[in-house]
C-alpha cells in the first residue's frame, strides 16, 4: 500500500424521511463504511443506483456531514473542523460531475466559468485569472477561441471537458469523478477517460472513481470498492476482486459485464427479488433476501469485513 490521502473509519449517516401518519422514519445512507485511497491512484467505487456511492462521496468531500466516524484528508481530521477550516481544505478537493450540461451555467460564458474558483478564493487580478484559464483549456484539449464562448456551443465531451478545466482551476489533490462519461456519447468515452489518465499522470492527482461500467473500472482502477444498501461488502485490489470475487453480490455484478470472449462464457447469475427498502432494511445481512447461497444465521447476523487475502477483504459468512 502506497501513502494513503484519504482514511475513513466506520462512516455513517442517516437521513430523517415522514412515513405513513406522520411517523418519523430514517434512510440509512451510509452504513459503517471505512476505506483508504492512496496517493495518485484510483479508487473505483460500484453497486446498484441507490447503494450509497453518492452519498458516500459528498461526506469525503464534506457536503455532508456524517453522524458517526471519522475522516483523515492528507492527515488532518475533516469531520470536527469549522466551517472556515473546512473552506480552506475543500480547495484541495473538487468534483466531476455526471452530467455536464446541468452543472453549467448557462448564462456563463467559459471564461467566467472556469475562473469562478479562483474568483472566490480570491488574491487573483483578472489578467493572472485569463493567464490560467488558457492554461486550464490547453491543458483539457480546448482551443483559446473557445474563451468567451457558451456551453450551449459545445458538444458533450467538450463540456465535460469545460467541467474538468473548472475541477483543475485550483489544482487539487483528490477528484471525485461521479460517472463522468455516462452522460456522454459512447464515442467520446475513451476520450475523456483517456484526458482523465493523462491528467493523473501529469498532475499526480487522486481520484474516487465512481460508475456503472464495470469494464472501464477493471482498466483504470488500483483498487475497488463493492457497494450495497449503503454498506461495503467487498473491497480490495482491482485486478483481484474482478479475478476472484468473493461476495455472491460481487459475483452477479461481474457476472453481467459484457465478454467478447466467445470461447469462455460467463455464467450469467441473475438476483431473484427486490432491493428491499433503505428506510426498512432487513435484520443480518443486507443482502440475504437476495443471496442465492444465504444462510440461516445470515438472517440474524451482520457479518463483519474480513481479510480473504492481502489485500482483500469482503463481508460474508
Amino acid at each position: 500500500m502506497g501513502e494513503p490521502l484519504i482514511l475513513a473509519a466506520n462512516l455513517s449517516v442517516d437521513f430523517p424521511v415522514r412515513g405513513a401518519l406522520g411517523k418519523k422514519k430514517k434512510v440509512h445512507a451510509v452504513s459503517d463504511v471505512s476505506l483508504t485511497i492512496e496517493k495518485g491512484k484510483t479508487f473505483g467505487l460500484v453497486g446498484e443506483s441507490g447503494c450509497g456511492k453518492t452519498t458516500l462521496a459528498n461526506l469525503l468531500l464534506g457536503l455532508v456531514k456524517p453522524d458517526a466516524g471519522s475522516i483523515l484528508f492528507d492527515g488532518k481530521e475533516i469531520t470536527d473542523i469549522s466551517q472556515k477550516q473546512l473552506k480552506i481544505v475543500r480547495r484541495d478537493m473538487q468534483m466531476i460531475f455526471q452530467d455536464p450540461l446541468s452543472s453549467l451555467n448557462p448564462r456563463f460564458n467559459i471564461f467566467r466559468i472556469i475562473s469562478e474558483p479562483l474568483f472566490i478564493r480570491g488574491g487573483y487580478t483578472r489578467k493572472q485569472m485569463e493567464a490560467r484559464v488558457l492554461e486550464l483549456l490547453e491543458l483539457v484539449g480546448l482551443p483559446a477561441s473557445s474563451l468567451h464562448r457558451y456551453p450551449s456551443d459545445f458538444s458533450g465531451g467538450q463540456r465535460q471537458r469545460i467541467g474538468i478545466a473548472r475541477a483543475l482551476a485550483l489544482n487539487p489533490k483528490f477528484l471525485v469523478c461521479d460517472e463522468p462519461v455516462s452522460a456522454l456519447d459512447v464515442s467520446v468515452h475513451a476520450q475523456i477517460l483517456n484526458l482523465l489518465m493523462d491528467l493523473q499522470k501529469e498532475l499526480s492527482i487522486t481520484y474516487l472513481f465512481i460508475s456503472h461500467n464495470l469494464a472501464v473500472v477493471r482498466d483504470i482502477c488500483q483498487s475497488v470498492a463493492v457497494m450495497y444498501l449503503g454498506k461495503v461488502v467487498e473491497t480490495g485490489n482491482a485486478q483481484t476482486i474482478f479475478d476472484h470475487p468473493v461476495h455472491p453480490y460481487t459475483q452477479s455484478l461481474l457476472s453481467a459485464v459484457l465478454d467478447v470472449d466467445a470461447d469462455n462464457k460467463r455464467e450469467r447469475i441473475i438476483l431473484q427479488g427486490d432491493i428491499p427498502s433503505p428506510i426498512d432494511l432487513p435484520t443480518g445481512c443486507r443482502f440475504h433476501t437476495r443471496c442465492p447461497n444465504a444462510r440461516p444465521e445470515c438472517a440474524i447476523h451482520s457479518p463483519e469485513l474480513r481479510e480473504i487475502e492481502s489485500h482483500h477483504r469482503a463481508a460474508c459468512y
